[in-house]
């Protein structure tokens, strides 16, 4: 990679799982010793891989990256719900999806696919009065987000082994994964959480182009 200067870089990271998009940028910007830097789209700390960041000059193209189309692969497990819509909460048994026909569940997809009105979760960056959502759920507090409009391009079922579903999902900037999912198991009478999740694509920018944060040098 070549040095940082003060015209900045963009750097293509595969985020480790369990790290928090600002613990990157932060570990970046320590280690290639520059005052500015962020990232270019959030990713929560139990979802992995691409994430764009950006830093000095750079760092005014973010925009530009955030609206960029985004691809995700992951897994969903059917028949619970977490507060969460994820593992960061527990994990509470709904329903028995084993008597879900396959077929079912790929026709599903249809309904989350195109246009859609999605409301955020409360375990979500997403300000209340001020405050990040999940600050305040994470206190026990009932948060309600207003519904937006998102664009789902592509909903694909890749692979079933009941209760865990693994999907491909191309979106438009602010989709929740999360908040799908949890859709998508209640339009099933079942329940669902998300397992895992990994971000494959932002825009042209493909996460086997990214590094691993060790491997960013200074130049």
């Amino acid at each position: 990679m070549q040095p940082a200067t003060d015209e900045g870089r963009v750097i293509l990271v595969n985020k480790p799982l369990d790290w928090t998009s600002f613990d990157v940028v932060n570990k970046l910007r320590h280690k290639l010793k520059v005052s500015k830097a962020g990232h270019a789209g959030t990713l929560d700390p139990l979802a992995t891989g691409l994430l764009i960041v950006c830093t000095g000059k750079k760092t005014k193209e973010i925009e530009s990256f955030m609206g960029m189309e985004k691809e995700y692969r992951g897994k969903l497990v059917l028949g619970a719900t977490t507060a969460s819509h994820d593992l960061e909460t527990e994990v509470i048994p709904s329903a028995d999806p084993s008597g879900i026909p396959v077929g079912s569940l790929f026709e599903a997809t249809k309904k989350f696919t195109g246009m859609i009105l999605q409301t955020p979760p409360a375990h979500s960056a997403v300000k209340v009065g001020g405050k990040r959502s999940y600050t305040l759920a994470r206190k026990g507090r009932s948060v309600e987000l207003p519904s937006r409009t998102v664009e789902v391009r592509v909903f694909e079922i890749t692979d079933v082994a009941l209760p865990e579903v693994s999907f491909r999902v191309v979106c438009s900037k602010g989709t929740y994964i999360r908040s799908l999912v949890r859709d998508y198991g209640e339009y099933l009478n079942v329940g669902a959480y998300l397992s895992e999740l990994c971000r494959t694509r932002i825009g042209p920018y493909r996460l086997e182009d990214a590094s691993a944060i060790s491997d960013i040098e200074t130049g």
